[in-house]
């Protein structure tokens, strides 16, 4: 490992690195995405490399992934000027990276370890935590909206937080464990098996739910979609058909897909209000409606018809279980069914980070990934 530190350009081994950080010198220094003001950007800064506390962890990122979050923050849209409270702040919080350094409490954690991380911090004694939900604490906190995050080739991670992933889960895919817990989350959230499901909204987290709908044995899969892109992802992720919303029938095609029923299963994705009553439309009475796509604004939705007299069950979805996701995640990717390959569709180092930016605008991309210390793979 090597390190360009401040000054004269001089480059350190591992054992010098890690005697600056315990030795506290200011010539530690690291680059990271940082939103440093409130407006639209980030820029690419040096900055000390942080150290662990007693209870945390120092990680070497290996890769780490954009995700819609990032994007709004970086935008600076209406979301992201009522949620974000700190700046300067490090954007990011999707993460694989090889630990570098652990605090003095820290015992089920070695150096070297690979890990992925839960991104929800939780306080641990709330009543939501006390009750095996620490991902809806009141008190928690998220890495790169609350707190310092994973934008940088040096990050600190709660050990609580980190996951130990297997040496036969490739790194990459360690990246995006996290929103790929998303996916399983939602996807899992009922029965899956030899259901009928409709995803609406292709975004990264959306493909992934029809790859994790396909492994758990979901019958027929379909999908709705406006980008041309993301709807051959979708296909390649084993969606029998996909439908554009804005040229066909949705609730009719859906129809003749499920013998005049409707879906068993809906996978809100995108919180789009013309997706969610499309969706409403073509779940089958007694249903489930998952929904993790957040709409910008408040909708109107008619309860009578729609949710009250089709009797479908309606689940918020936030995050992961913490942490029998985790190991849903983590059972799914050694078994090798889930193929996330065509879902990771570009990938750039840390310092091209707003070319990953603009593919996530356009919505030309599946997940893309940022290198801080490696070339691109």
């Amino acid at each position: 490992m090597r390190l360009k530190v401040k000054g004269g350009g001089t480059h350190l081994d591992l054992q010098h690195f890690m005697a600056i950080i315990k030795a506290g010198t200011p010539m530690a220094k690291m680059k990271a995405v940082v939103k440093t003001k409130r407006a639209p950007g980030a820029e690419l800064c040096d900055i000390d490399i942080p150290r662990p506390g007693p209870n945390e962890i120092l990680v070497k990122v290996l890769a780490t992934s954009i995700c819609g979050t990032d994007l709004h923050i970086f935008l600076w849209n209406e979301w992201a000027d009522h949620r974000i409270h700190r700046i300067p702040q490090i954007m990011g919080h999707e993460v694989c990276g090889q630990v570098l350094d652990i605090g003095d409490q820290v015992k089920h954690i070695k150096k070297d370890d690979i890990i992925s991380a839960e991104t929800h911090i939780a306080c641990g004694h709330c009543y939501l935590c006390q009750t095996g939900n620490g991902h809806i604490c009141i008190n928690g906190s998220i890495f790169g909206v609350d707190i310092d995050g994973v934008f940088a080739e040096y990050a600190v991670v709660p050990a609580n937080n980190a996951w130990l992933i297997d040496a036969n889960i490739p790194r990459d895919y360690g990246s995006i464990m996290e929103p790929l817990g998303n996916a399983v989350h939602t996807t899992l959230a009922g029965n899956i098996a030899a259901q009928t499901v409709l995803v609406t909204g292709c975004g990264p987290i959306g493909i992934m739910s029809i790859a994790v709908a396909r492994a758990c044995g979901a019958t027929t899969i379909i999908a709705t979609e406006i980008n041309e892109f993301r709807k051959q992802l979708a296909r390649q992720a084993g969606a029998d058909l996909v439908l554009d919303p804005t040229a066909d029938d949705v609730a009719k095609q859906i129809k003749l897909a499920t013998d005049g029923l409707g879906v068993d299963v809906v996978i809100e994705m995108s919180g789009n209000p013309s997706a969610i009553r499309q969706g409403l439309d073509a779940i089958r009475p007694g249903g489930r409606f998952s929904i993790l796509g957040i709409p910008d604004k408040p909708l109107e939705i008619d309860w009578g018809p729609n949710i009250i007299f089709k009797y479908i069950t309606v689940q918020g979805i936030n995050g992961r279980l913490m942490f029998s996701t985790w190991h849903q995640t983590a059972r799914l990717l050694r078994s090798g069914r889930l193929d996330l390959e065509p879902i990771i569709t570009h990938r750039f180092r840390l310092e091209e980070f707003e070319k990953g930016m603009d593919l996530m605008k356009s919505g030309n991309c599946g997940k893309i990934l940022l290198y801080p210390h490696e070339n691109v793979p």
